[in-house]
């Protein structure tokens, strides 16, 4: 089994994107489907709920940011080790990344928790809405230790050819929550502090099930034991050097988020905000699909890099992005298609049925989000593969700060179409900044030939 992973990391690129990339759907599928269920769950509660919900989402989202650069630098680094066949250091870049990882959770829980209110009430929540995103956000901040763990494992088992443990934890994580969610939130009658329990809950059951991956089963390529731990600078490096960029990449992605919501406030007020939030949770369908075939490009062209292949690298890139732009048209079409009754999903109770018109329209433009994403999301991964992480972190910050946000601007502020701007805004951003991504990665492949022909 082993053998296998190590094999499958270094052989057919097609085979390892495949393999690699099914485990990884199916990952963030689910986790999209527990995100999609606990809004829902939530929206019965009514609009402000939901929109509670949504303040503490682009906060939340930095947590996860942060988790996943040191995810993605521990995939990458090891991956890289892997290549060059130094087993030992790959082990060792493991161990770095698990302690790195609890350091930086208790810092972040700590400034997370004591800046709550102040950041909540900066985005635009106040009165009901803030004291309920305070309550949720305050219940997930205790849970972030385990949640970095565990994304941190993910990173560790993803850089060793292995996505079907991953794949495993995450889905019974996930299904774990789907089932505390009613029972936490209208059982118990703890409302949105149910959700954030129930989620708290499911973190640490899949962080139980990471500790046994990675600490007593035998089934795993790297042995990792903090007995033997040895302090290295070079391996901390190894991971930063992707893992740091990637972390501002996706700190970049919740300042967007947290401004696009003050545009969605501007426009539509709570209901604004509440039609982000429903709108954003479906198109992510498709998004997180997308992320579950990049994470299989980083550890692919990371070995790759590591074994100095670059039409590996060149290949494997342009085989990913022809297999995500089959998930991204089917989804594309069926977000489109059945828009009215995905909505519905958001709008099925008194308290909330005023978003079913606003969240259906919403879906129709958002969805033609997704075919111009592949583009750029693998272009990145790949950027992060070969251990170029500053380069991710530029395409981010021009898809998500600078073009998102200007045609947002744009449409909401100079051309006046209210919510429709927002929308238009995120999909034109989105569409023009991947090209550019891409034109820039084909670029860097074409100077790693001559830099590794010299």
């Amino acid at each position: 089994m082993n053998n296998r992973n190590i094999e499958l990391l270094l052989g057919d690129y097609r085979k390892a994107i495949v393999k690699l990339s099914i485990p990884n759907m199916i990952s963030m599928f689910v986790q999209t489907i527990y995100n999609l269920v606990d809004a829902i769950w939530v929206a019965g509660l009514g609009a402000v709920t939901l929109a509670a919900m949504g303040f503490f989402f682009p906060i939340f989202m930095i947590v996860v940011s942060i988790a996943t650069g040191i995810t993605v630098g521990t995939s990458s680094a090891i991956s890289r080790k892997i290549g060059e066949k130094d087993y030992e250091g790959a082990n060792s870049v493991a161990e770095h990344s698990i302690l790195l990882s609890l350091i930086v959770s208790l810092f972040t829980v700590l400034i997370g928790i004591t800046t709550l209110i102040p950041v909540l009430k900066g985005i635009g929540a106040s009165g009901e809405a803030l004291q309920k995103a305070y309550d949720y956000g305050f219940i997930i901040f205790l849970f972030t230790p385990f949640l970095m763990f565990n994304n941190t494992a993910v990173g560790i088992l993803r850089g060793e050819g292995d996505s079907k443990r991953p794949m495993y934890a995450v889905t019974f994580s996930s299904i774990l929550n789907i089932f505390l969610d009613p029972i936490f939130i209208y059982t118990f009658k703890l409302g949105i502090k149910g959700a954030a329990w129930a989620t708290g809950i499911s973190i640490i059951s899949a962080t139980v099930i990471f500790i046994y991956y990675l600490f007593f089963s035998d089934k795993t390529f790297l042995k990792v034991s903090l007995k033997k731990f040895r302090y290295n600078g070079k391996y901390l490096r190894d991971i930063s050097i992707v893992g740091f960029p990637t972390a501002l990449a996706q700190i970049a992605m919740s300042i967007a988020i947290y401004v696009l919501n003050r545009f969605a406030v501007k426009a539509g007020g709570d209901v604004g905000v509440a039609t982000f939030t429903g709108a954003w949770r479906i198109i992510n369908l498709g998004t997180l699909t997308i992320i579950g075939i990049s994470s299989a490009v980083t550890p692919v062209t990371g070995a790759a890099y590591g074994a100095r292949n670059v039409k590996r690298i060149e290949d494997a890139l342009s085989y990913a992005i022809k297999f995500a732009e089959l998930f991204s048209l089917t989804i594309m079409l069926g977000i489109f298609i059945f828009s009215k009754q995905l909505a519905f999903l958001f709008a099925y109770s008194k308290a909330s049925s005023q978003l079913l018109e606003n969240i259906s329209q919403a879906l129709k433009i958002l969805c033609l989000f997704l075919p111009g994403t592949p583009l750029g999301m693998l272009t990145s991964g790949m950027f992060q593969g070969i251990g170029q992480g500053f380069k991710s972190l530029v395409a981010t910050i021009l898809r998500t700060i600078i073009f998102q946000l200007f045609w947002t601007w744009l449409f909401v502020d100079v051309i006046k179409i209210g919510l429709a701007g927002v929308w238009w805004g995120i999909v034109i951003g989105n569409a023009s900044a991947s090209l550019v991504t891409y034109t820039w990665g084909k670029l860097s492949i074409q100077k790693l030939y001559e830099e590794f022909q010299e």
